[in-house]
């Protein structure tokens, strides 16, 4: 699904040069569960801004679903991360005056759908994480744990095959993160292939994977058995 090869990130300004990343090498089937740990800059945040295509890399081959993404130009990396990538933030990120429903809608408007078959895939996704009753509610009237699920919603309701989370129980407290952890693993045993980027032992524990980055060069740490799932790393 995910295939990094000694992908580099430098950033320059005209008198500092910084490398984010380093040769970093790494491969996430389908099907995965995977944890992304190690301190605060060790470049995980440009890991996972590269895979999710919203950065792009200084060297190295990125291959997404076996499209080399090296190659594409910016409509069609914007099209490909529409298509393939679902990405849920630590802080939720949704539009205050929008209610639910237009919240799961506005990544939808561009793929070019009808909005009947908008509609379908918007009270689906709030339907799958417990919200549709609550579809024209606005998320100043959600709690934390309800407005994360709505950025769950909006992730999936494209029906993407890797969903990207970056510290998505960071800014809940302990029974809404277990709440928001089962619903990503739920969505995990259904076939989406799971990325998270945290600082929480306790959420790494329940990956299966763990992958540890530290100055820009990843390693696994723990692998789990996973029925049907073979990886490589370094």
């Amino acid at each position: 699904m995910l295939q990094m090869k000694e992908v580099s990130k430098v950033f320059r300004t005209a008198t500092v040069e910084t490398r984010a990343l380093r040769a970093l090498s790494l491969e996430v089937d389908e099907g995965q569960f995977v944890a992304i740990t190690g301190p605060s800059g060790s470049g995980k945040t440009t890991f996972l801004n590269i895979a999710g295509l919203l950065e792009e890399f200084s060297s190295g081959t990125y291959m997404l679903d076996g499209v080399n993404v090296a190659n594409l130009d910016d409509r069609a990396r914007s099209r490909l991360r529409n298509e393939k990538i679902g990405f849920v933030f630590q802080g939720f990120n949704l539009i205050p005056d929008l209610n639910l429903f237009d919240n799961v809608d506005v990544p939808l408007r561009y793929r070019g759908m009808t909005s009947g078959d908008r509609r379908k895939r918007i009270e689906a996704a709030l339907d799958r994480v417990g919200l549709a009753k609550r579809m024209r509610h606005f998320p100043a009237e959600l709690s934390g744990g309800q407005q994360q699920r709505v950025a769950i919603a909006r992730a999936i309701a494209g029906d993407p095959k890797l969903l990207l989370a970056d510290e998505p129980t960071g800014n809940l407290d302990s029974e809404m993160a277990r709440e928001v952890m089962n619903l990503l693993e739920e969505l995990n045993s259904q076939g989406t292939v799971l990325v998270i980027v945290t600082h929480d032992p306790a959420i790494a524990s329940r990956a299966p994977r763990n992958v540890h980055i530290v100055d820009g060069v990843a390693a696994d740490v723990e692998r789990k058995p996973a029925a049907g799932a073979t990886t490589t790393a370094s």
